[in-house]
């Protein structure tokens, strides 16, 4: 029977096996790199800071999709682009890392189907406190770490071109979502909106018109936030908890920017202060205020796919009571 090298199991290890982001990858790059550098108690801001530096030199130029499912970027892209935006100062970059990139891949490194032999091969770990690097990684590090390295390379290399092929045009949506993040800013907690919401949506879910009871309200960004970045009130609105989870980051039907649009209109009929702050970021007269929030919705599209999400199979726009009050009120309004 033939007997497999230490470096046998980390090439098994790191091409086989499915892969629906290039985690496991960028961890491979930090292990042989902590090693190389003859590291074997790691903490884990030492970890992330590497773990983000293999992103960093990965995404700084022309990057590519780094997770197979479309309209969706990994922990690890948003963390880079919010510090290459200057929204993430690195020390804050190294903590979003250490608090959120690790969930699972540290844990599934080393699974290869129901072989055991692989755990704890590399690597043993305190989560969330260290890394200890074992002998059996410093050994193929000093055996031969080119050669390591070259095939992470290829392989991140492989999983990003197929990624790509299943996100069209992502290099114009990686653009678009760059500008979104230049102009956004750090998401707030938004339940102080909640009165004022409901004041205009008298107290039913935007998505499916139906009454929400008190402990069952949340706020929602009709365009999703993970494009947007920014928690501006015309993008707001209440909905149930169940609702708002079938939708997640989701484009919605153009038939909730039209109500989106008429809620806006809704407000900037009335006196309240917030009204000014539509206006601003969206226009002076309804014409251009339309237009600047089909022009959201189309570059939203461009990013996240033309599929969308269009509330229950029974919801109907036009049997919406909430929807047929505004545009009651708005038709009434113009006589």
């Amino acid at each position: 029977m033939m007997a497999f090298t230490d470096k046998d199991y980390w090439k098994a290890l790191i091409l086989f096996g499915l892969n629906q982001a290039t985690y496991k990858i960028a961890l491979g790059k930090t292990l042989l790199s902590l090693a190389e550098h003859g590291q074997t108690r790691v903490t884990w801001e030492q970890l992330s800071t590497e773990f983000l530096l293999q992103y960093q030199q990965r995404l700084s130029h022309d990057p590519m999709p780094q997770q197979a499912t479309p309209s969706r970027q990994t922990v690890m892209e948003r963390i880079v682009k919010l510090h290459l935006a200057g929204k993430l100062s690195l020390d804050q970059a190294i903590q979003e890392v250490g608090a959120n990139a690790f969930g699972d891949v540290i844990r599934r490194f080393d699974n290869l189907g129901n072989d055991e032999s692989f755990k704890g091969k590399f690597y043993r770990f305190d989560f969330g406190k260290e890394l200890i690097l074992t002998d059996d990684l410093h050994r193929i590090v000093e055996a031969d770490t080119t050669e390591l390295e070259e095939e992470l390379d290829a392989r991140w290399s492989l999983l990003e071109g197929a990624f790509s092929i299943q996100q069209e045009n992502f290099v114009l949506s990686n653009d678009l979502r760059l500008t979104y993040l230049e102009n956004g800013y750090k998401r707030k907690n938004l339940t102080s909106n909640i009165p004022f919401l409901q004041g205009y949506q008298g107290n039913t879910c935007f998505y499916c018109g139906e009454p929400i009871p008190p402990d069952d309200i949340h706020v929602d960004h009709v365009l999703p936030r993970q494009v947007l970045q920014h928690d501006e009130i015309w993008n707001l609105v209440l909905s149930h908890s169940f609702c708002n989870t079938q939708k997640s980051d989701r484009l919605v039907g153009e038939h909730y920017m039209r109500k989106l649009i008429a809620r806006n209109e809704n407000i900037i009929g009335s006196n309240h202060p917030w009204k000014r702050r539509i206006i601003a970021s969206l226009g002076k007269t309804p014409d251009a205020r339309r237009s600047c929030l089909e022009r959201h919705y189309g570059k939203v599209r461009m990013i996240l796919g033309p599929h969308y999400w269009g509330g229950s199979l029974s919801y109907s726009p036009e049997h919406d009571p909430f929807y047929r009050r505004m545009i009651t009120v708005l038709n009434n309004s113009r006589r």
